[in-house]
């Protein structure tokens, strides 16, 4: 069997703690580890880690392999150029595992954000799904809905059974409440988990019935050559979801009944639900001053936030961000979310505090022409050899020793020392030392973005 771990997402629906840049599956929303290591590590238990294959956007790749890596040697990471939906990215998906492979797979199609706790029942679940994908039915696992939830689509089944899970009469969209309450009295409707699996020939032939356009584009990757993909052929791919694209029109549907424990974390509700909580039925996290509040979900990841009388309320605050709402209107955080995007404010694309593989940034202060940030590298990490078009860096360490490649010569920087890189400069920031190193960054220019990077070369992968 073989794995694949949707791991893109927009971040929109736990903003402000999840961002478009570091969507909700690489948080520690358990205080442990981010949701997609805990997927991972879920799947070696009935997966080989070597069969886990990972898809994510170009955003969020350097991420995706960081946080993997700290689980296996060499984790196999596809990277979506643009983001198409699930249709074209499991479809590519499958066809790299078909590819590289001489069998014919069983694949299992997970997301990367759900939260399962109970291991061995989720994999009993799946091997008695495997038995009904080798039968070559495409295989959903359904949740028995225990209240009217309309965050979640339904899965309409019929009375034939097929193994020990039942053929697929329709899907149906996210309900209104009283459609949903209709939808459990039914008794023969379950939410849609957005887990699945398939052998790999069984999804390819369903493609080119169901969704030809997708099947015949197929044949332009060629991951014999490379495990890139690129921009240009994956661009012509339709922008599709796979219920869309082939579950809601092939007739090789199976729906087994997911007997785990299950919580898709969805919203700050579904967040609060699965919480410990106090006596008071507050679920308290970070630096919190309540007095007298009741059933309300309060989180501080940098201040003091005190509390006075509330219930049935979220509070959510960030280094750049506070968010209050009363617990059933959670939902509609995506809508705050999309109107920030709209208005280009960056605070539904990235935090203040930005982590990448090699330690992480704080961005301090930022003005027109101007952005100064606090630099953390960890020990034996270093930046990627690179350039910018349109700034200028002024760094100075503050901790640590800094190795600094500029123009090809080197120069070590104790605390207090400086250095000036130039636009168009070669240059790369490195950590040798066994100590973390802390620098201030100060950055000019006329477009003062991340994007403005041209790497030459880099230890994670990204050039």
């Amino acid at each position: 069997m073989y794995g694949l771990i949707l791991a893109g997402g927009s971040g929109s629906r736990l903003w402000p703690l999840s961002r478009e840049l570091y969507p909700k599956q690489l948080l520690n929303i358990q205080n442990t580890e981010s949701l997609l290591q805990a997927t991972f590590e879920r799947l070696t238990d009935i997966i080989p880690a070597q069969n886990i294959i990972s898809m994510t956007g170009v955003k969020h790749f350097s991420n995706v392999v960081y946080q993997l890596s700290k689980i296996t040697e060499k984790p196999v990471v596809l990277s979506e150029p643009i983001s198409k939906n699930t249709a074209p990215a499991i479809a590519l998906a499958s066809k790299y595992i078909y590819d590289n492979t001489d069998e014919d797979p069983v694949i299992l199609v997970v997301p990367s954000d759900h939260l399962i706790k109970d291991i061995k029942a989720f994999s009993n679940t799946v091997a008695a799904g495997e038995k009904i994908a080798n039968q070559g039915y495409i295989v959903t696992f359904g949740i028995k809905p225990s209240y009217p939830e309309t965050g979640y689509g339904y899965i309409n089944v019929t009375n034939k059974p097929v193994e020990k899970g039942f053929i697929v009469n329709k899907f149906v969209e996210k309900p209104n409440t009283e459609l949903a309450e209709k939808y459990i009295a039914d008794g023969n409707y379950y939410w849609n988990s957005g887990i699945f699996m398939f052998r790999a020939s069984t999804l390819l032939n369903e493609l080119k019935t169901c969704a030809p356009d997708i099947y015949l584009l197929l044949s332009n990757f060629d991951f014999n050559k490379s495990i890139e993909i690129p921009y240009i052929e994956y661009d012509k791919m339709p922008s599709i979801s796979v219920d869309y694209a082939v579950m809601e029109k092939s007739d090789k549907i199976a729906l087994v009944k997911l007997e785990s424990d299950w919580n898709d974390l969805g919203s700050w509700k579904s967040i609060y639900d699965v919480s410990p909580k106090d006596s008071d039925g507050n679920v308290k996290v970070g630096h919190i001053l309540d007095e007298g509040s009741k059933n309300s979900l309060m989180y501080s990841s940098s201040k003091l936030v005190a509390t006075i009388g509330l219930e049935d309320t979220v509070i959510v605050e960030t280094e750049d961000a506070i968010l209050a709402c009363k617990s059933d209107r959670t939902q509609d955080v995506k809508k705050i979310f999309d109107t920030l995007k709209k208005q280009n404010d960056n605070t539904h694309l990235v935090h203040k505090t930005v982590y990448r593989p090699w330690g992480y940034y704080t961005v301090l202060a930022e003005g027109k022409g101007f952005l100064t940030k606090m630099i953390q590298v960890n020990p034996g990490q270093k930046l990627s050899v690179q350039s910018h078009n349109h700034r200028s860096e002024h760094w100075v360490v503050l901790e640590g020793m800094a190795k600094v490649l500029l123009e090809g010569k080197e120069h070590i920087l104790s605390p207090g020392h400086s250095i000036d890189i130039d636009v168009k400069e070669i240059h790369s920031l490195q950590n040798p030392y066994e100590e973390v190193l802390k620098i201030i960054e100060v950055q000019k220019g006329d477009l003062l973005i991340e994007e403005d990077i041209v790497r030459y070369e880099d230890m994670y992968g990204r050039v």
